[in-house]
């Protein structure tokens, strides 16, 4: 069975009087800019301190969060949920996709004792103002105009990453068009297949019903993310059918 309609109303309930959310978005508006501005330089000038890395990733974090406060909407994990991504290493995240607040969502709730990054398009890292921001975040540049090449970067990536450190993957590819999940692509399969870690599926729900495709100014309300069981790859069966147990495991969660 798919969400409840009760179970939408319910996340797009607002969760801040009207007054304080209008005071929200100004001061979103009006300081955000320059916020954004100074998140995207740091990297220019502090990027080769000591340490670097770690305080950005924290910084960026913390970006994510209050731009989330901002627009009024609350993300939400279980705490055991979070005390496992916590302790989690020797993994591949793999994350339903729904909207473009997936990201902030999953950089708010996921504690800072989980390192994990994200693939994004090699053609970014020609801006040099991207490039040092990327590299400092630790994002994985990903050449998408041979799917065999873009596959060995990810893999050599994967096999270079610290244990705690995981590379998020949206297997639907983009974000869903339809109330379900979208159909899955391999490529998670694959490279926990080729690096020997396991995977660890979260699902993310309703941010789709705060943010529709097409739509620009989010609606206040709850947005609830669900990290699932380690999912260990059969080497014995073949990648379609990993890939199906892995689907019907997600979609399980979905539904609920």
């Amino acid at each position: 069975m798919l969400p409840s309609s009760s179970g939408h109303h319910s996340a797009t309930r607002a969760i801040d009087p009207l007054p304080l959310r209008l005071i929200k978005r100004a001061v979103l508006i009006l300081f955000g800019p320059l916020y954004f501005l100074f998140v995207a330089f740091v990297p220019l000038i502090c990027a080769q301190r000591k340490g670097f890395r770690g305080w950005y990733w924290r910084l960026v974090k913390r970006s994510c969060s209050r731009l989330l406060w901002l627009l009024s909407i609350r993300a939400e994990m279980r705490p055991e949920e979070k005390a496992a991504l916590a302790a989690d290493t020797d993994s591949i995240i793999v994350v339903n996709h729904r909207s473009h607040l997936d990201g902030f969502t999953l950089m708010h709730v996921v504690p800072d004792a989980k390192w994990f990054t994200f693939a994004a398009k090699s053609e970014f890292w020609n801006s040099r103002l991207l490039r040092t921001g990327f590299d400092g975040a630790g994002l994985v540049p990903i050449n998408r105009e041979s799917g065999s090449l873009a596959m060995q970067t990810l893999t050599n990536a994967v096999k270079g990453m610290a244990a705690r450190r995981s590379v998020v993957l949206f297997p639907e590819g983009t974000r869903a068009k339809t109330r379900s999940l979208g159909e899955f692509k391999a490529g998670a399969i694959l490279v926990a297949r080729e690096t020997g870690r396991t995977i660890t599926p979260i699902i993310i729900h309703d941010s789709d019903q705060l943010l529709p495709r097409g739509k620009y100014l989010p609606r206040s309300g709850k947005i609830r993310v669900q990290a699932l069981p380690t999912f260990v790859c059969d080497l014995t069966v073949s990648v379609d059918q990993d890939l199906a147990r892995l689907r019907a495991l997600m979609m399980a969660a979905f539904e609920q």
